[in-house]
């Protein structure tokens, strides 16, 4: 999977998404420390052992760099940027049973101001699986050559190969 460039200088404007998503009750956030051991486990049921690690660590920078989306008291989705490098946004993934409401929209542009407000003028969407997604919705480009980039040397990555 490659990694993408975006241009955090060109983010979309607010379209009214997450207030509309705030009418359903569906609420997006920055995490908190109390949160962590509720939401490293959620992480692990959406994605992968491997993006719970990469989660547990945004919890010791600050400000944490996850953002979530909760329904009630249920998350619902997450983003998290900083996490394997510097500058890259991942790992993310929003519930299949709320999926297409615009969440991972929300997540994702979210995350990106973040990193925009620490400095950067661009980020890296690493390993990314819907390159369609984050074309349309930021303006990514692919990065040609960068896969397996950063993951080149990760155990999971590693491991399935050698199952082959």
């Amino acid at each position: 999977m490659p990694d993408m460039l975006v241009n955090l200088l060109k983010l979309p404007k607010d379209d009214g998404t997450e207030a509309s998503l705030a009418q359903e009750g569906i609420i997006i956030r920055r995490a908190l420390a109390p949160d962590k051991f509720r939401i490293v486990p959620r992480v692990q049921e959406l994605s992968s052992l491997s993006a719970a690690g990469e989660c547990d660590v945004c919890f010791s920078h600050s400000p944490i760099s996850t953002f979530i989306a909760t329904k009630g008291a249920t998350i619902i989705g997450y983003a998290c940027y900083n996490a394997t490098a510097k500058d890259f946004f991942g790992p993310t993934a929003v519930d299949p049973a709320y999926r297409g409401k615009g969440i991972g929209k929300v997540l994702l542009i979210r995350a990106l101001q973040a990193l925009r407000h620490d400095g950067f003028a661009y980020a890296i969407i690493g390993g990314v699986g819907p390159v369609p997604f984050y074309e349309k919705t930021v303006g990514a480009t692919v990065i040609p050559d960068s896969d397996p980039g950063v993951y080149e040397d990760f155990l999971g990555r590693i491991s399935k190969l050698e199952n082959q």
